[in-house]
């Protein structure tokens, strides 16, 4: 077990192409290329289009992140990969890249969960996560509220949306209103000049019968477009920022009240936010008033830490090592409905040829 693992991580579970080196809880590079621009005239994601764009930047963006590092792959103590939840295509060029890595270096290969990945990079900016921890994750494809006594074993789901996540709400109601994508900036910043008691939006899942940690913001978002739509087909003019105000003030005021919830009746003191949505400037303010309020402390890793990226991946893995945790077999698969509890993927343990060369690899 190394006291300081040197780790490379590799995240494509989407349109980031994201590579992190970590040393211990030390963060020495955090290279992105970014297709984002190849899927705004589409209004969202396209599979196909991420898939290729990972395939064009995975070499480059690698070296780019040894060189910032100043270190060769060869001084790797491992090599880390989303291996899941995300779009197949996509995971499976970052798991066949992070394979063929991990075979030329004879370096041990870890496929880790998109989701732990995003509660661990917390790590790189304020220290080992305490145990238990509980996780409150918000980004374009997850709404998750998850309680963690160990981020490499143990990853228990509470809540998660059911219908829309909050940043796929984000996305849409940019949309409504004409501002492009991705929504979830642009929403905080035009929501910074409207006001957020201007329109009083549904709070999804937030009565006394409803479920009291899954999330729902489908509903949240129809309310939004009516309420636009009528505006429109009356003939006025529709206050952009106040709706965009108002919008982000339900969606926030959600997920910071169940979070709290949720750590009150779990006994847990703290809380971690990730996840894009965790970028949000209101959801961070909301969170940190309310926390203080309830005695809760609150871990929030910086904006650039919060969205898709290799460091959070390798930060997961870094801690795989330190633990001194199994490595994956080299026929590890992507598993684009990976669920959170498989906070790491081992592998297929039969007896063809990777299994039967991993091993060797071991001995």
């Amino acid at each position: 077990m190394a006291d300081e693992p040197l780790v490379l991580g590799i995240e494509t579970s989407c349109d980031e192409t994201g590579v992190g080196i970590v040393r211990g809880t030390t963060l020495l590079a955090d290279a992105v290329a970014s297709s984002v621009n190849d899927h705004a005239r589409f209004g969202g994601v396209v599979p196909e289009i991420a898939s290729r764009a990972h395939l064009e930047a995975m070499v480059p963006t690698i070296q780019r992140a040894l060189d910032t590092a100043g270190i060769s792959a060869r001084d790797l103590d491992g090599i880390a990969v989303t291996a899941g939840p995300g779009l197949a295509g996509a995971l499976l060029v970052g798991v066949s890249a992070a394979k063929a890595y991990a075979w030329a270096l004879d370096k041990p290969l870890y496929g880790v969960n998109h989701l732990a990945s995003h509660i661990c990079v917390d790590q790189l900016e304020h220290g080992r996560l305490p145990e238990p921890t509980m996780a409150l994750l918000v980004s374009g494809g997850h709404s998750s509220l998850l309680l963690t006594t160990d981020i490499t074993t143990d990853v228990r789901p509470l809540g998660a949306t059911i219908d829309d996540a909050a940043g796929e709400a984000f996305d849409k109601v940019a949309r409504v209103l004409g501002l492009g994508f991705p929504g979830g900036p642009i929403v905080d910043r035009t929501a910074r000049e409207g006001d957020r008691k201007a329109i009083r939006f549904p709070r999804g899942l937030s009565g006394p019968k409803d479920p009291e940690f899954d999330f729902s913001f489908s509903g949240l978002k129809t309310s939004v477009a009516r309420w636009v739509e009528a505006k429109r087909r009356a003939g006025e003019e529709v206050p952009v920022a106040d709706v965009a105000a108002s919008f982000q003030e339900a969606v926030t005021d959600v997920l910071t009240r169940k979070a709290i919830k949720a750590c009150q009746q779990h006994g847990v003191d703290h809380l971690m936010i990730g996840g894009g949505v965790a970028a949000n400037s209101r959801l961070r303010a909301m969170a940190e008033q309310r926390c203080e309020r309830a005695g809760i402390r609150l871990r929030v890793p910086r904006p650039g830490l919060c969205t898709d990226n290799g460091a959070m991946v390798a930060a997961l893995g870094a801690e795989m090592v330190w633990r001194d945790r199994a490595p994956s077999a080299l026929d590890l698969s992507a598993d684009s409905s990976l669920p959170v509890t498989e906070v790491s993927v081992p592998g297929h343990q039969h007896g063809d040829v990777h299994g039967e060369a991993y091993r060797a690899l071991e001995s």
